[in-house]
C-alpha cells in the first residue's frame, strides 16, 4: 500500500510538472527565436541602409569593411548584392571569394528582397555550423523606394539552440528535484498511514490464529485509523473472552455431563440381577438410550471444540491414515460379518489439520457399518483428479462405499444437517457424525459430499488438496488433534449391540 500511495503522489506531481514545464519550455524556445529574429532583422536593415548610402555616393569599396565589421560584431555571414543581384562582397571563408560577382537574383530570398520585401527563415548552414537563420532585406532609396542593394545576414543558431537545450535541462533537473522531494515526503506520509494498517493486519492474523498477543496501537496514524484500532481492540478482546468462555464451557460440560451419565448407567446395570426376565428388554433399551445420550453429548462437545479451533493444516500421508484406520476397524466390522477393503492408487500427501483424517474416516466407517447388512463389504478407495489447469485445481478424493440401502437425493442433501436422521433409520445414531465430517473437511480446506454408489448403497466422498511436499515425521499423543470418534475396540455383546 505504501508503494501505491507514493506512486499516486508521484503520478499527480508528474502530471502537474508536465502541464507547467512542457508548455513553458516550448514558449521559451519560440520566444528566444522570435527575439533573435527581430534583432537580426533590425541589424540587417541598418546595414542595408548604410550600404545603400555608400553605393549612392560611389563608395562601393567600403562595403567589404562594413560587412566584416558587422559580421564580427554579430557572428554572422554577410552577403551584399547590388540592384541586379550581383554579389559585391561576402564575409564567408576563403571559398566565399568565388561568390563575388555571382548572380544570386534567382535565389528565392534575394528575389524577394529585390522586389522590396524582406525574407526571414531558416536554412542549412555549412556542415560545421548546422542550422542557421537568414535575414535578407532590401536597401532602398528615393521617394519611390528603389532597391539599390540587398543584404543577406546568415546567423548560426547553434548558440541559441544550446541555450534552449540548457533551459530544458534546467527544467528537467527542477522537475526531478521536485519529484524526489515529493517521493520523500510522500513516503513519510504513506508510512504514517500504512503503519497502523500493518499493525491491524498483524493483529487480525493473530486473532485468526486464536490469540491476540500484540494489539494495535491506538495513538499512531490519522484519527480515523486510531478509532478503527481502538474499535478493533475492543472487538477482539470481547471475542477472545467469548471464545475462552465457550472453551471453558466445553471442557467443564464434558466432565460434568459424563459423570452423571456414567453413574446412571452403573445404577441401571446394578438392577439387572434383581429384575424379572420380562423386564430385561426394557433395561437393555434404557442402557442403549443412556449410551446414545453419552455419544450425543460427546459429539456436541467435539463439534464445539472443532468450531472454536483455528489449526493450520499440515501435509499428511492419506494412504497411511486410510490403511491404519481400515486395519483398526476391520476387527470390529468382522463382528457384524462385514468386510473392509482398501483399493485405488496412491494419493500421497494432502493438507489436513492434525487428527482430522482419523476423525473423518472413523465417522464415515461408523455410519457405513450401521447401514451395511452382514455379508457385504465396505470399500475405501483413493483417487487423484488432475484438474483442468485453470479454475479447478487437482484434488485427492477418498471414497467410502457401502452396500447398504442407500439414500434418496433429498436424504443425501439433508444428511449433513445436525441431528437429522432418516425416517426409516433402525439404528441409534445421533445425527452428528456427518456434520463432523463436513466440518473437519472444511477445516482441512476440502469438502465432503454423498453420492449414490453404482451398485447400490452410498458413496461418501471427501475431497482434499494434495500437498506439494512430504510431511515431516512427527509423533503425536493420542489426545492431540481433532479426532471426534473414539477408536473402536472389541466389545462385549451388549456393548456391540448398543453401538449398532
Amino acid at each position: 500500500m505504501t508503494r501505491r500511495l507514493v506512486c499516486s503522489y508521484l503520478s499527480l506531481m508528474l502530471l502537474v510538472l508536465l502541464v507547467l514545464e512542457v508548455p513553458f519550455g516550448f514558449v521559451y524556445g519560440r520566444g528566444e527565436l522570435s527575439r533573435f529574429s527581430n534583432t537580426a532583422e533590425q541589424g540587417a536593415m541598418t546595414l542595408a541602409d548604410v550600404c545603400e548610402e555608400k553605393l549612392e555616393r560611389g563608395l562601393a569599396a567600403e562595403l567589404p569593411e562594413l560587412a566584416r565589421n558587422y559580421s564580427r560584431r554579430t557572428g554572422s555571414r554577410v552577403i551584399v548584392a547590388d540592384r541586379n543581384g550581383i554579389v559585391r562582397t561576402d564575409t564567408g571563408d576563403a571559398r566565399a571569394a568565388t561568390t563575388v560577382g555571382k548572380d544570386l537574383s534567382t535565389e528565392p530570398d534575394i528575389a524577394t528582397a529585390l522586389h522590396n520585401r524582406p525574407a526571414i527563415g531558416t536554412r542549412d548552414a555549412p556542415a560545421s555550423d548546422g542550422e542557421a537563420l537568414f535575414v535578407t532585406v532590401p536597401g532602398t532609396s528615393g521617394a519611390d523606394n528603389t532597391v539599390t542593394c540587398v543584404v543577406r545576414a546568415l546567423h548560426p543558431l547553434g548558440a541559441l539552440t544550446e541555450k534552449v537545450h540548457t533551459t530544458w535541462a534546467v527544467l528537467a533537473a527542477v522537475g526531478l528535484g521536485v519529484l524526489a522531494t515529493v517521493a520523500v515526503i510522500g513516503f513519510v506520509l504513506a508510512r504514517s498511514i500504512t503503519r497502523p494498517i500493518r499493525a491491524l493486519e498483524r493483529a487480525t492474523a493473530q486473532l485468526a490464529d486464536g490469540r491476540l498477543t500484540d494489539p494495535p496501537a491506538t495513538d499512531h496514524g490519522p484519527p480515523e485509523l486510531r478509532r478503527l484500532s481502538a474499535s478493533f481492540t475492543r472487538t477482539a478482546t470481547r471475542l477472545q473472552h467469548l471464545l475462552r468462555a465457550q472453551q471453558a464451557f466445553a471442557s467443564e460440560a464434558s466432565h460434568q455431563l459424563k459423570t452423571p451419565l456414567t453413574a446412571l448407567r452403573l445404577r441401571l446395570e446394578n438392577f439387572e440381577p434383581h429384575l424379572a426376565p420380562s423386564a430385561q428388554g426394557s433395561l437393555d433399551e434404557a442402557l442403549a438410550e443412556v449410551e446414545r445420550l453419552s455419544r450425543m453429548v460427546q459429539g456436541l462437545l467435539a463439534l464445539a471444540r472443532l468450531e472454536n479451533s483455528a489449526i493450520t493444516p499440515e501435509a499428511t500421508d492419506l494412504d497411511t491414515v486410510v490403511a491404519d484406520r481400515a486395519a483398526i476397524w476391520t476387527a470390529f466390522a468382522g463382528e457384524q460379518g462385514v468386510d473392509i477393503t482398501v483399493t485405488g492408487a496412491k494419493a500421497g500427501h494432502v493438507w489436513a489439520v492434525p487428527g482430522a483424517l482419523d476423525g473423518i474416516i472413523d465417522n464415515l466407517l461408523s455410519n457405513a457399518l450401521r447401514a451395511s447388512p452382514p455379508g457385504t463389504a465396505i470399500t475405501l478407495t483413493t483417487v487423484t483428479t488432475p484438474g483442468d489447469g485453470g479454475r479447478t485445481p487437482p484434488m485427492a478424493e477418498l471414497h467410502v462405499i457401502d452396500e447398504g440401502p442407500g439414500m434418496t437425493e433429498t436424504e443425501r442433501q439433508r444428511a449433513f444437517d445436525r441431528f437429522w436422521r432418516a425416517a426409516d433409520a433402525h439404528h441409534d445414531g445421533t445425527g452428528l457424525g456427518l456434520p463432523m465430517v463436513r466440518q473437519l473437511a472444511r477445516a482441512c480446506g476440502g469438502r465432503a459430499s454423498l453420492h449414490a454408489a453404482p451398485g447400490g448403497g452410498l458413496d461418501a466422498v471427501v475431497r482434499l488438496r494434495p500437498a506439494q511436499r512430504r510431511a515431516p515425521v512427527t509423533t503425536r499423543r493420542p489426545s492431540e488433534g481433532l479426532s471426534t470418534t473414539p477408536t473402536p475396540r472389541p466389545a462385549v455383546p451388549r456393548r456391540a449391540k448398543e453401538f449398532r
